[in-house]
């Protein structure tokens, strides 16, 4: 086995089981330099099992994983050096507030000095929370302690950053905050790997997106790639999910669509139809053409868009394990 060049992340054939369950089962995966991989499943699909293990906290049954080049098993201090990690819950300690607490980590990464303060100010700058620098952990939000720990892992200016379900509970404010915060890392070059069930959020941050489902690794690619599979070519016949919203009857227009053994209607409203319909973009536009010259009286013919979340439940089964 050898590491992919310049993979900042890598998993190669990574097996974790636990007893009779397979949690993690003979995946594959990297993440480049300044690249964002979202990485999707249901629960209990193996995410937080395989950042747990690229976070040298557990060990793989068998494969291997690196990071920065380094081995997690091998070389897990190096790794800690050059990984940020983000867990979904993280423990805080009575009585310090956010100042302390980051200097805390700040002195367990070895920094010292003006380094030190200079690294707290500048983590405290970049997530905002220099006014809440006196404040007790006790008493933060919720999206200040997302802020908060986001900082920890930034302490000590990883390259790498593991996240963890970092948008959880947030409200829809600090979820734009911190996915401005996504991107701006980003910018800087560090690379990220962030699992989370708020499919929507990771579309507009990720560049590719990876899905696992019982600790398989089921599809990988970019959002385009995967919302747009099939659709490149306008001469390949693809199943598409069409509305068509009207002035006429609702009647009028079924006994048109039961008419055809062409589509499959889905939904129907007092003005609207959305059906599947398989075609080609030439043959769509001659379906609309007959549309046209009915006597149904039409005002908007369009595809309806696939989401993330419709390339995840098409790639899924909901099995749990």
């Amino acid at each position: 086995m050898s590491q992919t060049v310049e993979a900042m992340i890598q998993l190669d054939r990574v097996t974790r089981s636990f007893g009779d369950t397979l949690a993690v089962d003979d995946i594959s995966f990297h993440v480049g330099a300044g690249e964002v991989l979202g990485f999707i499943g249901p629960n209990g699909a193996g995410k937080t099992t395989s950042m747990r293990i690229l976070s040298t906290l557990d060990t793989p049954t068998s494969g291997e994983a690196w990071v920065d080049g380094f081995s997690v098993v091998d070389d897990p201090d190096r790794v800690r050096r050059r990984m940020g990690w983000m867990p979904d819950g993280f423990g805080t300690y009575p009585n310090i507030n956010c100042e302390e607490y980051l200097d805390f980590f700040a002195r367990s990464y070895g920094l010292r000095g003006k380094n030190r303060l200079r690294a707290i100010r500048n983590v405290m700058g970049f997530t905002q929370l220099n006014q809440l620098s006196k404040k007790p952990i006790s008493g933060l939000s919720k999206g200040m302690k997302q802020r908060l720990c986001l900082g920890r892992a930034l302490i000590h200016n990883p390259k790498v950053l593991i996240l963890d379900e970092p948008a959880a509970g947030l409200d829809p404010r600090a979820r734009i905050e911190l996915r401005e915060m996504i991107l701006e890392l980003a910018n800087e070059g560090k690379s990220l790997l962030i699992s989370s069930h708020i499919l929507s959020e990771l579309a507009e941050v990720c560049d590719r997106v990876a899905i696992i489902e019982k600790g398989k690794l089921l599809a990988i690619g970019s959002v385009d790639s995967l919302l747009n599979k099939g659709s490149e070519d306008s001469q390949e016949e693809k199943l598409v999910q069409l509305e068509v919203k009207f002035f006429s009857e609702l009647s009028e227009a079924v006994r048109w669509f039961d008419a055809r053994n062409d589509v499959a209607l889905i939904s129907s409203t007092e003005n609207s139809i959305v059906f599947n319909y398989a075609a080609c973009h030439k043959r769509q536009s001659k379906f609309l053409a007959e549309l046209v010259s009915s006597k149904i009286e039409i005002y908007e013919f369009s595809e309806k868009q696939t989401s993330l979340e419709d390339v995840f439940l098409s790639v899924t089964r909901g099995e749990v394990q």
